[in-house]
């Protein structure tokens, strides 16, 4: 799935903090009830979102700011239908709900496939350039990179971040390349130096904690579900992926899968179903104005 990749960031700093944030909520929301629902795209009701996301604890006012602010970040399109409003994704949102699927659904958190490459990216920015280097810190964390030395950053595997890089129009300031580490380099040790790995390790075993010991059976399952996949997707975003040979054994993010695997399909199809019922939806015709 990115969100903002400054949000994916600044979003996972507290480890015992389990309530989403309302903008991860609304994006697990249409993630998992509007995207690849129904023909073309599909505008949700406000108040219909308003309802699921209480169901979380969420405020009204809470959403409905929320909604706006995603609007004006080109994450969401608004229609009005008579006194109504509907919310839907944009292009951009809806690329981000595909990576994070892709995340969640396929490359799992566990990587036991890694061919041995590695992508090294070197930048060198002006001092002056403060933002476009917290900019490209994040967008390097977001997908995957730990910081080797202070300028050359570093990602397991072959990482596409032309599109990125170009975005941040720093094409000009940017090297990349791809390689192999030499047998006498201690990639374990290289692992240990270039990301926390105490501190995501901590972030799965507080996840699986959580979600085994909750009483499931006479919750909601479309509360449980958004909250376990915007809960999960928040870990998730910040894990690079790191060859599962070169850490610690009995590595948590395989035990914490299980789980969220395991609560996923249960909660699937009554999920859909009561989200089905709840939801009013109508085809989006094109962007338009308004208020939530």
């Amino acid at each position: 799935m990115a969100v903002d990749a400054v949000d994916a960031v600044d979003a996972v700093d507290a480890v015992d903090v389990p309530q989403p944030r309302p903008q991860s909520l609304v994006l697990a929301f249409f993630g998992n009830h509007v995207l690849d629902h129904g023909e073309g795209d599909l505008g949700v009701y406000s108040g219909s979102i308003i309802d699921v996301l209480g169901r979380v604890g969420t405020g009204e006012q809470a959403v409905r700011s929320t909604l706006t602010r995603m609007v004006n970040r080109g994450l969401l399109r608004r229609q009005r239908e008579g006194r109504k409003m509907f919310f839907g994704l944009t292009p951009h949102a809806n690329g981000i709900l595909r990576d994070g699927g892709q995340r969640i659904w396929r490359d799992g958190a566990v990587n036991e496939d890694w061919d041995g490459t590695w992508t090294l990216l070197g930048f060198s920015l002006p001092e002056s350039w403060q933002r476009q280097r917290h900019d490209l810190r994040s967008r390097l964390i977001w997908s995957g990179f730990g910081a080797l030395y202070s300028g050359l950053w570093i990602a397991p595997g072959r990482v596409d971040v032309r599109g990125m890089v170009s975005e941040l129009g720093l094409d000009a300031h940017v090297k990349v390349f791809h390689a192999r580490a030499d047998d006498f380099t201690d990639v374990g040790l290289m692992i240990r130096e270039s990301w926390d790995l105490e501190a995501l390790a901590a972030r799965y075993v507080a996840f699986d904690k959580r979600w085994t010991s909750a009483d499931l059976a006479a919750a909601d399952p479309v509360a449980i579900r958004l909250r376990l996949v915007a809960e999960w997707l928040r870990i998730i975003r910040t894990d690079p992926r790191l060859p599962v040979r070169h850490l610690p054994e009995e590595w948590p993010a395989r035990q914490a899968q299980e789980t969220f695997r395991c609560i996923a399909e249960q909660t699937d199809g009554p999920a859909g179903r009561m989200a089905a019922e709840v939801l009013e939806t109508t085809p989006l015709r094109s962007a338009s104005t308004g208020t939530a």
